[in-house]
């Protein structure tokens, strides 16, 4: 056997034209001369529809399958939307010189994308064969064509005729003076007689050309027929055409067979093809004097060089034997689903040519034979690549056929999409196998992500990843997807103990605290308070397995204020984290931050607002007793760490001095010179000391304009009636975050456990209003005037102990919009044991409260929360025109 299909030369003229604007990526069109077929290479086609117009003497003839069938051209589109486009050399649209040099034109036009243009493609190819045998047989996918060589005219009185008068379709015609096709016998195998143009109706291909008669036909049509050579089913398509001049006739025999694809002729294991040809075809061959010739070897029409088959070509007495790895170069897998369970195809078209001779007369035989495996089982694989030194997670999934998508990933908390992975981090990519065509997935996922989960032992650390990928067969949008359990990466970690560190911006503090390996237990304390769960849900707590974050104000309780400047205060905060058993500090963290904050402003009417707050260094002060120069001027509001102060110019021993371009205001905050003699004698305590100032510019000029009407009518005061109402509710915790309901009544508390209060002003949206509490008690019935009757606030003081009643500072957040419109405290429920004969398994807290305006305040209770001084002595100064007073209760508490 010959390594080369010898088949003569020929001559390659391929023009690609675009005859539109370019507006999709441009097709990749190649074409090639095949012996005695043409193949065109079209793709990729991007998910657009195709469809082919054949061109023959400027007309364009649209391409359908049972046109094409008739007329020698197949098309097939692989799973990668590449298209191929097989031509017999002498198609029905065929330009054909002599039967020498055949040209054919086509145009490939692309469609189906409301968002781009139809585009047209023309390929023209002039392919040359001239070694042509005396009977050519082709066997495509889609239809089986037979080329017999004819007498020379002069033989039978036939004329030679040219490709104008090829007989196809609508274009067959008489010959003048000329023998014409009239009949054509088709053997099924019995005989069955049509008419040409009957013929040609039904789809078959009948025609002559200068020195052959071509007879084709589809492998489904009604006259070919089904026999079994040596084993394996073969159609077989069988005629005679009868040419026809006055009274005389002519008749050609032709006959075609080819394999059919079943059990006998092709078998199957995972990893290999085979394939069985006879060497003796019988319907085409009638005696016993046959030699084979040639045999060659092709994947989609290709003939393979020998030295680079992947295929392995064999004979044995009675077949020719193709062998084919399952994946070899020139097929595609295709993925398949069936519940959830990944399934795939191979398909490869091999091509077989024989040449033999028998009795002087010499036959080509082509061969095209696609085929395609049944459904192959893959076990679906996570490849553990993660080296734990790296610290990342390197997974492998496969392996998958070209039309699988990874769509997202799903881990315990949440669904990324392979965009949102990459912004995540993560490092997915896609790769082709090395030994093979199959592709796998890989991922990388840091440790420190937060999808990976954590587990700690003694001295080691073991990082979990649980996900599923989600994935999608493209072609025929199936979604599936594989999970990956558990995926462990263990080392040997060091001792390493808990540790503090944190940042600031314009308000806030940024504590990082990080746990540590598991040898370490601790305690958080911020400030002088130890971190309870109500605290840290108030500080923003976030766990993330290997450290914990807290978001602090810069004002909270836990932060020390250190010195402040008009503009700034300086604020420390303190964090230790200790051991619990022995209370010793393992870390110990300080950190102090200036933080913008506008402690004085200065109004042009001369209304001077300005905030005193208690430093660090003078423990001992109590805000609510500091003064202006004039001690007759206290804050306005009050509390344990800060003073508010609101005055005017020409008041409270404020001093005025002319400069040059401005003139300055000032007064100081201090305590009282004679609070101040007793405080210090008990202690040596730094003094406190405060200076407020107020610059207005002399020269400043404000243009007003104005334009005067005549009033239509005198102004009025329009008088209406208003409600104020006041609620009062009890806190599951000190976060204040989560409240009993009415329908919880009555509820149950124990001795030791304390009550946490608050009383809201409803529904008001005045800023400059704010509540005060000025009597809190509790009676061991509804009505508030029974007896006996335990005191709890008295003037807006705790009665007393005061570690009966602590007040709870009140902050702006997602629920409280006005800070000043509530107040919050804490009762020991002990409070109320102080007589046992009066003990009671149920008591009601009853309140009186007073609004008060924040502009224009009076004294009293509305200067502040425990703002009398001599609150001890039972003193009041209520002002009954600048505040409001209601009423509240809240009820019943069971004490157990």
């Amino acid at each position: 056997m010959g390594h080369s299909l010898g088949l003569g030369w020929f001559i390659l003229l391929v023009v690609v034209m675009n005859t539109q604007a370019q507006k999709r990526p441009p097709l990749n069109i190649t074409a090639q001369c095949l012996g005695n077929v043409m193949r065109v290479d079209v793709g990729p086609l991007g998910g657009n529809l195709m469809k082919i117009t054949a061109v023959m003497n400027n007309t364009a003839i649209p391409l359908t399958p049972s046109l094409a069938s008739q007329c020698g051209i197949s098309v097939k589109i692989d799973l990668l939307g590449n298209a191929l486009i097989y031509a017999s050399l002498q198609n029905c649209f065929a330009h054909n010189v002599d039967d020498k040099e055949f040209t054919t034109a086509l145009h490939v036009r692309l469609h189906g994308n409301q968002l781009f243009e139809d585009e047209v493609y023309q390929v023209v190819k002039t392919c040359r064969y001239t070694p042509w045998a005396f009977r050519e047989i082709v066997c495509d996918h889609s239809y089986m064509e037979v080329s017999v060589k004819r007498a020379a005219a002069d033989d039978y009185g036939l004329p030679a005729y040219s490709d104008h008068d090829l007989v196809f379709a609508l274009q067959k015609r008489p010959i003048d003076a000329g023998y014409i096709i009239t009949t054509v016998v088709f053997f099924t195998p019995e005989e069955r007689i049509m008419k040409a143009t009957e013929a040609h109706q039904r789809g078959y291909g009948v025609g002559n050309t200068p020195t052959r008669v071509i007879l084709r036909s589809s492998k489904s049509a009604l006259a070919t027929y089904t026999q079994t050579v040596a084993g394996v089913p073969m159609k077989v398509f069988k005629t005679s055409t009868i040419f026809e001049k006055q009274w005389l006739t002519a008749r050609v025999d032709a006959v075609a067979a080819c394999p059919v694809l079943d059990g006998h002729s092709v078998s199957f294991t995972p990893t290999m093809i085979t394939w069985r040809l006879p060497q003796r075809i019988d319907p085409l061959m009638s005696s016993g004097r046959v030699q084979l010739l040639e045999v060659y070897l092709g994947i989609n029409g290709q003939t393979l060089d020998p030295t680079q088959m992947p295929a392995k070509l064999s004979t044995d007495d009675s077949y020719i034997i193709v062998q084919l790895p399952v994946g070899a170069d020139g097929g595609y897998f295709k993925s398949h689903i069936q519940g959830n369970r990944y399934l795939l195809s191979y398909t490869i078209e091999p091509m077989l040519e024989l040449l033999w001779t028998e009795d002087g007369e010499d036959t080509r035989y082509k061969v095209l034979f696609p085929i395609t495996t049944p459904l192959l089982s893959l076990n679906l694989q996570v490849f553990d690549e993660t080296v734990p030194k790296q610290q990342v997670f390197k997974l492998v999934l496969g392996h998958f056929a070209p039309d699988v998508a990874l769509m997202n990933i799903t881990f315990p908390s949440e669904v990324l999409t392979i965009a949102q992975c990459h912004t995540r981090g993560f490092n997915i990519r896609e790769h082709v196998s090395p030994n093979s065509s199959l592709k796998v997935f890989t991922l990388e996922v840091p440790f420190t992500d937060p999808a990976v989960l954590q587990s700690r032992g003694m001295g080691f650390i073991v990082y979990s990843l649980h996900l599923t990928f989600g994935l999608l067969v493209l072609n025929e949008f199936a979604p599936f997807s594989h999970t990956a359990r558990v995926l462990d990466a263990f080392f040997n970690l060091p001792a390493v103990p808990p540790s503090v560190s944190g940042s600031c911006d314009y308000q806030n503090f940024y504590v990082l605290v990080e746990h540590g390996t598991s040898d370490f237990n601790f305690h958080t304390m911020v400030g002088k308070r130890l971190l309870t769960p109500g605290l840290a849900q108030q500080y923003g707590y976030m766990e993330n397995g290997t450290h914990f974050n807290l978001v602090v104000p810069f004002a909270a309780p836990d932060v020390e204020f250190e010195a402040i400047t008009p503009t700034s205060i300086r604020t420390r905060i303190d964090v230790i984290l200790k051991d619990p058993e022995s209370n010793v500090p393992i870390s110990d963290f300080s950190m102090a931050c200036n933080f913008f904050s506008l402690l004085t402003e200065c109004f042009p009417n001369g209304t001077i607002t300005t905030l005193a707050v208690k430093l660090e260094s003078v423990p001992s002060l109590n805000p609510s007793e500091l003064t202006l120069l004039d001690p007759t001027c206290g804050p306005v509001y009050s509390d344990d760490r800060y003073a508010y102060f609101v005055f005017t110019a020409n008041s409270c021993g404020t001093t005025r001095k002319f400069l040059p371009n401005a003139m300055l205001y000032e007064n100081d905050i201090s305590v009282p010179h004679d609070l101040e003699t007793k405080s210090t004698s008990d202690s040596e305590e730094a003094e406190f000391a405060l200076k407020v100032s107020c610059y207005y510019d002399l020269n400043t000029t404000h243009a007003v304009s104005f334009h005067t009407r005549p009033r239509r009518s005198e102004p009025y005061a329009e008088n209406a009636k208003g409600q104020l109402q006041v609620a009062m509710r009890l806190s599951l915790d000190d976060s204040f975050r989560e409240f009993y309901r009415l329908e919880d009544s009555p509820i149950m508390k124990h001795l030791q456990q304390p009550l946490y209060f608050e009383v809201e002003l409803m529904s008001a949206i005045n800023p400059q209003v704010s509540l005060e509490l000025e009597n809190c008690w509790a009676t061991l019935d509804e009505d508030k005037m029974s007896q006996p009757r335990w005191d709890l606030i008295i003037n807006g003081c705790p009665h007393t102990d005061p570690h009966h009643v602590v007040f709870h500072p009140v902050w702006t957040d997602a629920r409280v919009q006005y800070p000043s419109h509530l107040k919050r405290f804490e009762v020991q429920m002990f409070a109320f044991t102080e007589n046992e004969e009066d003990l009671s398994p149920q008591v009601f807290v009853h309140c009186d409260v007073v609004i008060c305006d924040t502009r224009n305040p009076l004294g009293g209770i509305c200067n502040g929360q425990c703002s009398d001084p001599e609150y001890r002595r039972g003193k009041r100064h209520i002002s009954e025109e600048q505040s409001s007073k209601s009423f509240v209760t809240f009820g019943p508490v069971i004490m157990s």
